[in-house]
């Protein structure tokens, strides 16, 4: 049997999801600087059945928008797309609130990426785009680069619902090499 081509098929195999911690998942899906307490990082990771239909409601949402896709240069809006990139906030809660307690393991990842990874970019450039930065080129410029460094986290992080959904990864199926 020949495995398809996947970052860290290899780890799956030896290590298994279920068989991880908290923290190693992090690191093990590249999303380094994350900060998790002792306790809590050393928690195994046990996705069910109801954290797989979490992951893959969740994943479809950002590998369908700006989140993971490429904005690129001359096209799209800023404002637009920090909308979209808010709106994450929104479905998490949505996602959480249809599967309740019942998705634990999720609910520990989206969490994390919330707080962690999206919110410090939407509270900078929704203070910044209400003042009018945005208006402004070098501003413009500055949001793509950081819309950028956000985007190779939520390609990361949809890459680990992926697997925690048990599907193949199409984050990077349209994007250029």
């Amino acid at each position: 049997m020949q495995l398809p081509s996947y970052p860290y098929w290899s780890l799956l195999i030896v290590k298994g999801v279920h068989d991880m911690k908290i923290r190693d998942l992090f690191e093990n899906w590249g999303l380094t600087g994350i900060k998790l307490n002792f306790k809590f990082a050393e928690i195994e990771f046990s996705p069910s059945p109801e954290d797989e239909i979490a992951a893959w409601e969740m994943y479809v949402e950002l590998i369908t928008r700006i989140t993971t896709q490429k904005l690129h240069e001359n096209t799209g809006d800023e404002i637009t797309a920090l909308k979209s990139i808010h709106k994450m906030f929104a479905i998490t809660r949505d996602i959480l609130k249809v599967h309740g307690r019942k998705c634990d393991a999720f609910t520990k990842i989206a969490i994390i990426v919330l707080n962690q990874i999206i919110r410090p970019f939407t509270a900078k450039w929704h203070k910044l785009s209400i003042d009018g930065s945005l208006n402004n080129i070098q501003s413009i410029i500055h949001f793509r680069d950081e819309l950028e460094e956000l985007q190779i986290n939520l390609r990361k992080y949809s890459g680990m619902l992926a697997e925690m959904a048990k599907v193949e990864d199409l984050t990077n199926i349209t994007m250029e090499e």
